[in-house]
């Protein structure tokens, strides 16, 4: 392993949660199991081999490293990666990607797909993705990863296996699929990009960021400028019903141990429970 940039991991059930993200510094995640990741402020070497990337939004410390996972993609022969991004900035990427082309002397192929919110895509067989907005100082996408299976229609419960068969057959459409909120990605959002979407609450894990904890940082001005404050959590403690939550990008002005001992001390103790505070 290149140990290149730093990440933690934490396993929930059968998924693996990986990355890092400070305000300002560089935020990305991905979980292998799902061959999908979320944001590009920087790219461990041996986080290449995902092939599935959702750019939350284009501030640098979540998009600087685009180029230089796309080019180690293609350095090491593998298939060119999707990159799922808003809308609005999948030209300028375009052009970003052709200029680092230019200079590296090297082809920058990816499959470059700009989302509105509300649009979906296909993840896997299981699993789909939907997009939903987020609040913050530029347009910013949060995107949500449901299980999907498929459930016999009510209808043609205790029909026989024949009987089904037949009916599949002739045409009839015999099941439907279900959904279930399994994973849900924010990036920088202020608290109204939870509350607008409220799957977000409902996901068996959520990542999302906590950048202030201080009571003197006034929440007004932190949502202006489309982030959450600890105390934003606290408000909203009864609504989360996640099995847990990941919050990262913390400000830079906190030590580690301040943002561990002002989270135990302030978040109820059903909440920080399932809390995991990422730094």
């Amino acid at each position: 392993m290149v140990e290149n940039a730093p990440y933690l991991r934490h396993t929930h059930e059968n998924l693996t949660i990986e990355g890092y993200s400070r305000a300002a510094v560089q935020s990305y995640w991905r979980v292998p199991e799902l061959k999908m990741g979320f944001d590009l402020g920087a790219q461990p070497w041996d986080f290449m081999g995902t092939p599935n990337w959702c750019i939350s939004h284009t501030h640098l410390d979540h998009v600087a490293s685009l180029p230089i996972y796309v080019a180690r993609r293609r350095m090491m022969k593998m298939e060119p990666p999707n990159i799922y991004v808003p809308a609005y900035a999948v030209e300028d990427l375009r052009k970003l990607l052709l200029v680092f082309q230019r200079l590296d002397r090297g082809r920058m192929n990816c499959n470059l797909v700009g989302l509105e919110a509300g649009q979906e895509f296909e993840l896997s067989r299981d699993h789909v993705v939907t997009t939903f907005a987020t609040t913050h100082t530029i347009p910013s996408l949060g995107f949500m990863v449901w299980q999907r299976r498929n459930k016999l229609k009510e209808e043609f419960q205790g029909f026989s296996g024949d009987k089904i068969r037949d009916l599949r057959l002739s045409g009839t459409p015999v099941t439907q699929e279900i959904r279930t909120p399994l994973l849900a990605y924010t990036g920088d959002t202020s608290p109204a990009g939870l509350d607008n979407y409220p799957p977000v609450y409902e996901a068996k894990i959520l990542i999302t960021e906590m950048s202030f904890i201080r009571s003197k940082h006034r929440r007004e001005k932190i949502h202006k400028f489309g982030h959450m404050h600890l105390d934003d959590f606290v408000e909203r403690a009864t609504m989360f019903k996640n099995e847990l939550i990941v919050v990262g990008h913390q400000s830079t002005r906190y030590l580690r141990s301040e943002i561990l001992r002002v989270s135990e001390r302030k978040i109820p103790p059903e909440l920080f429970s399932k809390m995991k505070i990422w730094v």
